[in-house]
């Protein structure tokens, strides 16, 4: 689909009315964004994502005939941040809900000050599971990371994939990283009866992983499942076919993003991974993959398709409308204790139809969203199979 210059432009001038217009005018959302530090290039896109959703919500008129504010507040990928931006958000910008923080380690933090504030908290793409266990403002519309990296190992089961074997490989020094090389894989690899070795840790910054890939080579494993952001994965990919490994790379959400075609080049081949967003599941999801698209090339950033943060990013903001269209506020200061609450207590019971899928329900505080197994085959990010998603108890 070609977008007009014209479309993206209204977006851009949408949202700088949005951000400009007088506070007791608009309805003011908190949003915790990473632009800077080791998580910018997964985490920065998301701002595009939230952009476009704002600019459409305030083209079709906004939320109960306010426009919407974004309060922004950077936290460097630093979990200390997240907490600091969520109180500045909550006690001074008096915010009525906020989206973000982006990562699992930044909200395990920051979820305390949204309890605190009674605000609702919806971070962008938190996947670890148990996060929100025993919260009451803190919801995901994520999908758990050792439900979606299941799903994956199911279906390669299912599907006959050669999987007697496997090693693990996690960046150490990548705090969602380390969690999912050395807890999350070794679980799920010992339910789906696939034999392992120790976790072999590889640190990112002082990175250098010929001996260890060397150990991977001299087991020769069927499968090898890397957990690391797509940067630090493909340094793994390249250097273990650099070596002459022959068998399947895997990975979970971590690095299920589209790019990893660019990234890993024809040392991709044949990777599998998971993702809880296809472009391909709707006609909306995929109008908002190319407008995705087409206003990250404007800026400078390079994708080539959403990663499912960027879905969830955008999704999270039209949740919010609905709940906030439901309960009818108002964003006058006076109310704001009162309407915080009463947007929180909306989500019990809530059901939501966005790109990431139809009809969501949400299983405690987490959403149920469906996986999509994604291969690269022919040097295309290409849908192996779709798992729905589980309903809700």
């Amino acid at each position: 689909m070609k977008i007009r210059s014209s479309l993206i432009s209204s977006i851009a001038l949408a949202v700088l009315i949005a951000g400009s217009a007088k506070a007791e005018d608009t309805i003011k959302i908190g949003n915790l964004i990473v632009t800077s530090g080791v998580l910018k290039s997964i985490a920065e896109p998301a701002v595009v994502a939230a952009d476009i959703a704002v600019a459409e919500i305030n083209a079709s008129g906004g939320i109960n005939g306010k426009k919407v504010e974004l309060v922004r507040y950077e936290t460097a990928s630093d979990p200390k941040q997240a907490a600091v931006g969520a109180r500045k958000l909550i006690q001074d910008d008096g915010v009525l809900a906020i989206l973000g923080p982006f990562s699992s380690a930044e909200s395990a933090v920051a979820f305390n000050d949204a309890e605190r504030g009674k605000v609702l908290m919806i971070p962008n793409t938190a996947s670890t599971p148990g996060l929100t266990d025993g919260k009451t403002y803190a919801w995901r519309l994520s999908e758990d990371e050792e439900k979606q990296f299941g799903r994956l190992l199911k279906t390669i089961k299912e599907k006959g994939i050669k999987s007697d074997t496997a090693a693990i490989v996690y960046i150490s020094d990548e705090a969602v990283s380390n969690a999912a090389g050395t807890k999350l894989y070794p679980s799920l690899l010992t339910k789906y009866g696939i034999k392992f070795g120790e976790p072999i840790a590889v640190q990112y910054k002082s990175f250098d992983m010929s001996a260890q890939a060397a150990q991977i080579i001299q087991a020769n494993p069927d499968l090898v499942a890397i957990a690391g952001t797509p940067p630090s994965a493909s340094k793994v990919v390249k250097e273990l076919r650099r070596q002459g490994y022959k068998g399947r790379i895997i990975g979970s959400q971590i690095f299920a993003d589209p790019n990893i075609v660019e990234l890993f080049g024809p040392e991709g081949e044949g990777t599998m991974v998971v993702s809880s967003f296809s472009e391909a599941s709707s006609e909306r999801a995929k109008k908002f993959n190319d407008l995705f698209v087409a206003e990250a090339e404007k800026r400078g950033i390079h994708k080539l398709g959403a990663h499912h943060s960027d879905a969830q990013t955008y999704d999270s903001l039209f949740l919010m409308k609905q709940l906030m269209e439901k309960t009818k506020v108002t964003g006058n200061p006076a109310k704001l204790a009162e309407e915080r609450e009463a947007i929180n207590k909306a989500m019990t019971g809530v059901t939501f139809t966005g790109i990431v899928g139809k009809d969501i329900c949400f299983a405690g505080h987490d959403a149920e969203l469906p996986g999509y197994i994604i291969e690269i085959k022919g040097g295309k990010w290409t849908e192996f199979a779709e798992v729905p998603a589980d309903p809700c108890k």
